[in-house]
């Protein structure tokens, strides 16, 4: 069963987000990420939270609540580096580059090497948003690894440094208040209840 997210903001076009950063619910099909049954290994996304199909997140308007020139920091999990891509472009970016590795401190099993680090993906829709902020941001974030999926608030920071002055939110959030940044997900209060994506999806297929 979908998971039913609210309704995305509707911002006027002159005020539509420049900074996009989103975690995706990355669909495992059930499986563990790093060890198989009874490993006791907490990886499992299904444990923590729903996940989502990459379909399902492919038919989340994005782009319309991105500005002309905006930047997307999508992160992406191994396993899932060829789906990110697909979903940037699906969303309306193009492709750029890494903009962090995150060392987590920490190793899992892994079917090749052991696994110890995350991507944090940036993609561009136009040009880079101007006025630039920092310049000199560095791509290594070393920071152990807390809660089951939970990103380091470093990031968020040097994005910020980054792109000071520009509208930002953040997409799949957990945290429903941010200071300097919209939210928005499954797991966080939203005012706006009654009708969500997915229920408008299902409606406009006649399902």
């Amino acid at each position: 069963m979908p998971v039913e997210f609210p309704r995305l903001p509707a911002p006027q076009a002159n005020d539509r987000y420049a900074i996009i950063y989103a975690d995706p619910p990355w669909d495992y099909k059930g499986q563990l990420q790093h060890a198989g049954p009874g490993s006791g290994d907490s990886g499992g996304a299904i444990r923590h939270y729903s996940t989502v199909r990459l379909a399902d997140l492919k038919g989340l308007d994005i782009a319309s609540i991105a500005a002309e020139d905006s930047l997307l920091f999508l992160w992406a999990t191994s396993p899932h580096l060829d789906q990110a891509i697909e979903l940037g472009k699906a969303w309306g970016f193009d492709w750029a580059t890494v903009a962090f590795v995150w060392d987590k401190q920490r190793v899992n099993p892994g079917f090749y090497t052991m696994s110890q680090c995350e991507l944090c993906l940036v993609f561009k829709s136009g040009r880079i948003p101007t006025p630039r902020g920092a310049r000199n941001a560095r791509q290594l974030v070393s920071e152990r690894r807390t809660d089951h999926s939970r990103k380091p608030v470093e990031v968020r920071r040097r994005i910020e440094e980054m792109f000071p002055r520009q509208r930002k939110i953040e997409l799949f959030s957990r945290d429903s208040e941010i200071h300097g940044w919209d939210t928005w997900g499954a797991e966080i209060a939203h005012q706006q209840t009654e009708r969500t994506f997915w229920h408008e999806q299902r409606e406009a297929a006649g399902s």
